[in-house]
């Protein structure tokens, strides 16, 4: 099991996507602020630097314009992108952490050690069994490639991003097929038939994590939970909600989910 209670909240990008409560997402700052608003998760997004290091951005390109694989580590710093490994050895070892890997298209045709396949793969094996872990990624030959050279015995998780949109009947098929540990979707994926989705997921031994509801949506996925608890065992197990959600407003999803605990 991922997650140790239903739903757990995930801090997206640290406390939040853009400049949330003043802290830049993907900083330091924004892990060290989630940490201590209490969450047990957070999300960090990874791209690979020219020499080889894992920086924390989103965006392909840095606040100049620089794009991220044609910086060393060096350069990216100086423009205030972390180093994974930095943010690593200072957030707390209580703290899970979901990556996600942002791969390039240069990663088609680099020299294999190159690639951020390889480097996340190196990464994994050095900081499995230090705190939870949990990899995923939109490139689903990440997740299959970390399943086969770095993942451990079950020590580290791996999950399946799908895109704004994307169906969710294929999400978790693929997730599934690939032998994932969790299925990732999108909000709007999850907004038909919620609890169908969530049930075929979870007979599937895939956990959910949705990505990035608001506060209400948040609190509106979670009541299948409060939902089946007034129902049979069996039914309850099936519609037993999503297992985390990976939000932007963290103080809010809080105060939303208070009342399920």
């Amino acid at each position: 099991m991922i997650f140790d209670y239903r739903p757990s909240i995930v801090g997206h990008r640290g406390f939040g996507a853009g400049q949330a409560a003043g802290y830049q997402e993907n900083s330091l700052e924004a892990f060290l602020a989630a940490a201590v608003s209490g969450v047990p998760w957070v999300e960090l997004d990874v791209r690979r630097s020219s020499d080889g290091e894992l920086m924390l951005w989103h965006d392909p390109v840095t606040p100049d314009g620089h794009l991220i694989q044609a910086r060393t580590a060096g350069e990216l710093a100086a423009e205030g992108i972390a180093l994974l490994d930095d943010v690593l050895s200072v957030l707390p070892a209580s703290i899970g952490v979901d990556i996600d890997v942002k791969t390039v298209i240069e990663d088609a045709t680099a020299p294999e050690h190159r690639r951020t396949h390889a480097l996340a793969a190196s990464l994994v094996r050095r900081y499995r069994g230090t705190r939870r872990l949990l990899v995923s990624s939109f490139d689903p030959s990440v997740v299959a490639y970390l399943k086969d050279r770095a993942a451990g015995d079950g020590e580290v998780a791996l999950g399946l991003i799908t895109e704004v949109r994307f169906a969710a009947s294929p999400a978790i098929s693929a997730a599934a097929n690939l032998g994932m540990d969790a299925v990732c979707p999108h909000i709007d994926s999850l907004r038909s038939e919620p609890e169908r989705v969530v049930e075929f997921a979870h007979r599937a031994r895939l956990e959910v994590v949705a990505w990035s509801p608001g506060p209400a949506e948040a609190l509106a996925l979670a009541l299948a939970l409060a939902l089946a608890l007034a129902l049979a065992l069996a039914l309850a197990l099936a519609l037993a909600g999503v297992d985390a959600v990976c939000v932007d407003d963290i103080p809010g999803t809080q105060a939303a989910l208070a009342g399920l605990r």
